[in-house]
C-alpha cells in the first residue's frame, strides 16, 4: 500500500492535544502522513502561537486542519456540559464532511482515524466511511478504567444516571481491580456541584466509551511501571508512554507545535543561570484558576521559601499580585516549554496540578512532585503519586480551604530534604524511560501498532 494517511482528533483541551500531537509526530517519523484536526476555535489559538514555525512546517507530512465545534465565538468553552453537548450534536457531521473533502481532492485518502478516547464517537464516522480506527487515552490507565467501568458503577448504585453520587456516608470503594482506593468524593465528574451538568457530561462519556469495541487498538500514555495493576485489569489497553516530544538540541529556540499559548523561551536562559537542583517549577496547566486569596498565599509562599522559582501564570489570569510579593528570586512567564524546563538540571522539584501529562513528564525527568490537584482525574493522579509511587507529597488545606504560605514553605523544605523520595524519583525515571529505549516495551507496542497500520 502507499503511505498511510492518519487523521488525528483530540478532545479540545490542551492536555488532550499535547499527547496526540506527540503521537502524530512519531507516526510521521514512522513514515505516515497526518491530518491533525482541532476545532476552529482551538486551531486559531494554535496557529497564532506558532507564527514563526508555519513556514518551516512540512504540511505534506503533518497538516493542521479544523472543523467547527458548533458553539458561537463568545460561548464559554470551559462550560463542559455545553461543550460536550455541542461536540456530540455537531462535530460528527463536520468530521465526515472534512474527510470527504480530503478524499475529493484526490491526493490523500484517510486510512486510519486515531481519536482521543473522549472523542470516541469519531469511530462511528470512520465505520460509516470504511476507515479503521484506534483510540488514544491521553490520561492514566486508572482514568480509563474509571470510564470503562461507568456502567458497573451505575449498576452498583455508586453513581446515578445524572452523574451524581448516591453515597452519603464516608467509605472507600474499589473502582476496578488494582486501582487505588478512593473516597467517593474523589470521583472526578461526580463532585462538581453546579460547575457542570453532570448528566450531560456523563452521557457524553458513555457515548464515547460505548464505541470502545469498534477498534482493537486502545492506546494509553502510560507504562507498566507506573500503572501495572490497572493495565493488568484491562489487558486490551496498550501502553505506549511516556509520549515525550523529540527536540533538536541544536535548535534552542524551537517551539512546541500545538500549544494554545506562545511559549516564553526566555525562561531557558534564566534557568541556565541558576544553580543545579535549586529551582522550584510551579505550573498548574491550562485550566486551573485560583481565587484572589489563594493566589496571594501562593505568591507569598514562593517568597517565603527563599528559593529561586519559575512560575507559569497564564495570560487569562485575572488575579493581581499582593503588594507584599517581592518575587525577586523568581521568574514569571505566561507559558513555558514544559518538557524542556523539566529536563533542565537547575530544576529541583515540580509544584503541579497533577494533570497526567505533567505527571508523566515530571516522573520521566526524575523529579519529586508537590501535588496540588484542581479537579477531574488530577485527584486520582495525586493519589498515585503520593500513595502508590511515593514520589511526591500533597498539600494540606487550612480550616478555610486554603493552602497557606506556611504550608507551601513547609512542604517544599520537606520534599527537598527527603532523600528517599529523591531516590525513588530517580529510580522510577530509569524504569519509565527504558520503555522508549531500544527494545523497550512501549516502543515495541508502538512499532506493532505502526506495522498493523501499514498492513
Amino acid at each position: 500500500m502507499g503511505i498511510p494517511t492518519v487523521l488525528a482528533l483530540p478532545y479540545p483541551a490542551q492536555g488532550h492535544v499535547n499527547p496526540l500531537m506527540t503521537l502524530s509526530q512519531k507516526l510521521v517519523e514512522h513514515g505516515c502522513k497526518v491530518f491533525f484536526v482541532n476545532t476552529d476555535f482551538d486551531h486559531k489559538r494554535v496557529v497564532s502561537s506558532m507564527v514563526e514555525q508555519l513556514d518551516s512546517l512540512d504540511e505534506s507530512l503533518l497538516k493542521l486542519v479544523s472543523i467547527p465545534d458548533g458553539l458561537g465565538p463568545d460561548d464559554d468553552r470551559n462550560d463542559l456540559s455545553k461543550l460536550c453537548d455541542s461536540l456530540l450534536n455537531n462535530m460528527p457531521a463536520m468530521l465526515e464532511k472534512l474527510i470527504e473533502d480530503i478524499h475529493l481532492k484526490g491526493d490523500n485518502r484517510i486510512s486510519l482515524i486515531v481519536a482521543d478516547v473522549c472523542m470516541g464517537w469519531a469511530l462511528d464516522v470512520g465505520s460509516k466511511l470504511g476507515i479503521k480506527g484506534a483510540l488514544l487515552c491521553p490520561s492514566s490507565a486508572a482514568f480509563f478504567a474509571l470510564l470503562y467501568n461507568v456502567p458497573r458503577l451505575i449498576d452498583d448504585g455508586i453513581i446515578d444516571s445524572d452523574g451524581g453520587l448516591r453515597i452519603t456516608t464516608k467509605r472507600t470503594i474499589q473502582i476496578s481491580q488494582g486501582m487505588p482506593e478512593m473516597d467517593p468524593g474523589e470521583l472526578f465528574w461526580l463532585n462538581m456541584g453546579d460547575t457542570i451538568n453532570g448528566k450531560i457530561v456523563l452521557n457524553y462519556l458513555m457515548q464515547c466509551t460505548q464505541r470502545l469495541n469498534m477498534t482493537e487498538w486502545w492506546l494509553c500514555n502510560t507504562t507498566y511501571e507506573l500503572e501495572h495493576a490497572p493495565l493488568s485489569s484491562i489487558p486490551k489497553l496498550v501502553p505506549i508512554g511516556p509520549l515525550l516530544r523529540s527536540y533538536d538540541d541544536t535548535i534552542a529556540t524551537a517551539k512546541t507545535i500545538g500549544q494554545y499559548w506562545e511559549e516564553d523561551l526566555s525562561c531557558m536562559s534564566w534557568l541556565d543561570q541558576q544553580p543545579h537542583g535549586s529551582v522550584l517549577y510551579v505550573a498548574f496547566g491550562s485550566f486551573t484558576h485560583f481565587d484572589q486569596n489563594q493566589f496571594n498565599e501562593l505568591a507569598l509562599g514562593l517568597d517565603l521559601t527563599n528559593r529561586p522559582f519559575l512560575w507559569v501564570v497564564r495570560q487569562d489570569n485575572k488575579r493581581v499580585y499582593p503588594n507584599e510579593f517581592l518575587g525577586c528570586k523568581g521568574k514569571i512567564v505566561s507559558w513555558a516549554p514544559q518538557q524542556k524546563v523539566l529536563s533542565h538540571p537547575a530544576i529541583a522539584c515540580f509544584v503541579t496540578h497533577c494533570g497526567w501529562n505533567s505527571t508523566i513528564e515530571g516522573v520521566s525527568n526524575g523529579l519529586p512532585l508537590l501535588c496540588w490537584p484542581y479537579f477531574g482525574d488530577q485527584i486520582c493522579n495525586k493519589t498515585y503519586i503520593c500513595d502508590e509511587l511515593k514520589v511526591g507529597l500533597g498539600f494540606d488545606s487550612d480550616k478555610n480551604g486554603l493552602v497557606s504560605r506556611m504550608e507551601l514553605e513547609r512542604k517544599v523544605d520537606q520534599i527537598l530534604n527527603d532523600e528517599n523520595i529523591k531516590s525513588r524519583s530517580l529510580e522510577l525515571k530509569d524504569k519509565v524511560m527504558n520503555n522508549i529505549a531500544k527494545a523497550g516495551r512501549s516502543l515495541e507496542n508502538l512499532n506493532r501498532f505502526v506495522k498493523w497500520l501499514k498492513e
